[in-house]
């Protein structure tokens, strides 16, 4: 039986590449996207290249109502689920997310709705699901921008980008990371935080350095990580990143 992800923000960007790979793989894939024709339309993209994919609503603004319903159908049809993707994420582009003297609170509010409130309240619905499957994996899609580390580090490539609503949003999501590991270690549940790089999308007007492909390879890979591999880890597609 082809084992089955659902992956958050999966109807553009990096969240569609790695349905894409994961389809290629054998995956049952669920696309949640929050635009239901947008999500069916990129659903019917890789249905039509061979892999069996279909669309799911998945919205973070109202995260636990539609975890909840999306959780019930899945229970309905799988009994289970082997995988959890929380890739959808958000980043001010109106200017108002900046260095910590100047940001909006109002910019960073909306950027913690979606990254990290949202994510959370998302992700414990999915819970009995994940735990009855035979060996599942939770992973939340962060950045080294979410490195306090990498964030005090005047060698790091990271150093001198500062909004401050997105990096505190991905640090706390690191949290989260590390405490639901936590509270998942007596399980073979593996939880990671992924940063798939510095990525031409849309989150940062595809000003990034790395391809579509290349940001989906580190998801896809702990995506399919053997038992035992690590968890409550920060990892990208060359390593790991420190907190």
């Amino acid at each position: 039986m082809a084992k089955t992800v659902l992956i958050t923000g999966a109807n553009k960007g990096i969240g569609f590449e790695v349905a894409r790979q994961l389809g290629r793989a054998g995956f049952t894939v669920l696309l949640g996207a929050r635009d239901q024709s947008r999500g069916e339309a990129a659903a019917a993209k890789l249905r039509a290249e061979g892999s069996d994919v279909r669309p799911v609503l998945v919205d973070l603004e109202r995260a636990h109502e539609t975890g909840t319903v999306l959780a019930g159908q899945i229970q309905q049809e799988f009994g289970h689920l082997d995988v959890l993707i929380n890739n959808a994420g958000a980043f001010d582009l109106t200017g108002g997310d900046s260095p910590a003297s100047t940001v909006s609170i109002d910019a960073m509010k909306r950027t913690f709705e979606t990254n990290f409130f949202g994510t959370v309240a998302f992700t414990q619905p999915f819970l009995p699901l994940l735990r009855a499957a035979p060996g599942a994996r939770i992973l939340n899609v962060s950045s080294g921008l979410g490195s306090i580390g990498l964030n005090n580090d005047s060698t790091s490539p990271f150093y001198p980008v500062k909004p401050l609503g997105y990096n505190a949003s991905k640090a706390a999501l690191n949290m989260f990371t590390v405490n639901l590991a936590f509270d998942l270690r007596d399980t073979p549940i593996q939880v990671n935080s992924i940063c798939p790089g510095f990525t031409a999308t849309d989150l940062n007007n595809n000003t990034g350095t790395q391809t579509i492909e290349e940001g989906a390879l580190a998801i896809v890979r702990y995506a399919q990580e053997p038992d035992h591999g690590p968890t409550g880890g920060f990892f990208h597609k060359d390593g790991t990143y420190p907190w």
